[in-house]
């Protein structure tokens, strides 16, 4: 970023010169923008990480969920089968 900064070259000037994708380093300057206060449109790193919590949270119990309905109904159809008693 502080190459793109200083030099005042496009950004995709500088992306060629240091082996980059353009589009990537565009990323990462907007990013650091956002992190110093100077782009107030664009959430900061530690904002985005607040909100990717709780949703991996959220996937994390919904998959959960899903094992425990599968087990619940695995349970359901073991209980609805006749009980053999074995033969002596």
């Amino acid at each position: 970023m502080r190459e793109v900064q200083t030099s005042g070259r496009p950004v995709a000037h500088v992306a060629r010169d240091l082996g980059i994708h353009k589009e990537a380093l565009r990323q990462w300057v907007r990013q650091a923008q956002a992190d110093h206060g100077d782009r107030p449109d664009l959430l900061r790193t530690a904002e985005k990480d607040e909100l990717a919590q709780p949703r991996k949270e959220n996937a994390e119990l919904r998959r959960a969920n899903e094992i425990l309905k599968a087990a619940s109904v695995f349970f359901a159809k073991e209980l609805d089968q006749p009980r053999t008693r074995p033969t002596r």
